[in-house]
């Protein structure tokens, strides 16, 4: 991640805190206009999508491929979770694993997604027709997280992620579009039993929708689908 987007980013997470979830406060509102829209992008609306900037006159048409960084993770830092069954803090080993574990799930889903159906290759290289798509999740809280594949909890929802992602024009790095979403997991609004199989689907289920929105708006701008 470049410097400018790691400060983006910091500054973003603390906008985020006073943001999401439920109404802003003024002030918070004006920090995170700020964070979102220092680099010339102005406030736009795209349906599933909490907050979103774009650059006035940036066009997805332009770009017939995609470059996606690797993703990154970040827990919430109110995440202090212990194993399910033990009352001891959760290993730095088993932290990592969780991290990284939601970390390739994203990456596979937003692949997966864009090259469905023949539709956008990815590649590694910067290139006139290739968007760069860097996905960050931050303010990872996962409940009840288990570290014994066999290990079983109840809990009303698996927990919540949200979404940083920042497009770039591949060749000049200028920043097209910045959106940020928060996720919760399906709930019943009960005691249910989950898992780590349980989790990881539910943060797959996730990233496929997000996936699933970046797919459409590359679709439209390129007059696929009639939407």
């Amino acid at each position: 991640m470049t410097n400018s987007s790691t400060t983006v980013l910091r500054c973003l997470l603390l906008a985020l805190s006073m943001v999401l979830p439920g109404a802003a406060a003024p002030a918070a509102d004006a920090s995170l206009e700020e964070v979102m829209s220092y680099d010339g992008l102005q406030k736009i609306s795209v349906k599933g999508i909490d907050i979103a900037y774009a650059r006035p006159g940036a066009r997805l048409s332009t770009y017939k491929r995609v470059m996606l960084d690797p993703v990154e993770v970040a827990f919430s830092k109110s995440w202090n979770p212990k194993p399910t069954g033990s009352m001891l803090p959760l290993a730095a080993a088993d932290r990592e694993r969780i991290r990284s574990g939601v970390a390739k799930i994203v990456q596979e889903e937003f692949v997966r997604e864009l090259q469905s159906n023949s539709g956008y290759q990815v590649v590694t290289a910067a290139d006139a027709d290739v968007l760069r798509v860097k996905v960050n999740v931050v303010n990872l809280y996962v409940n009840a997280p288990d570290t014994r594949t066999a290990s079983r909890s109840y809990v009303v929802f698996a927990g919540e992620m949200t979404l940083f992602a920042e497009l770039f024009d591949s060749e000049t790095g200028q920043v097209e579009a910045r959106l940020v979403d928060r996720r919760e997991a399906r709930s019943t609004g009960r005691l249910q039993l989950t898992s780590a199989m349980e989790n990881a689907d539910e943060a797959r289920t996730i990233a496929a929708t997000w996936a699933r929105i970046l797919r459409k708006a590359l679709d439209r701008a390129h007059g696929v689908g009639g939407k």
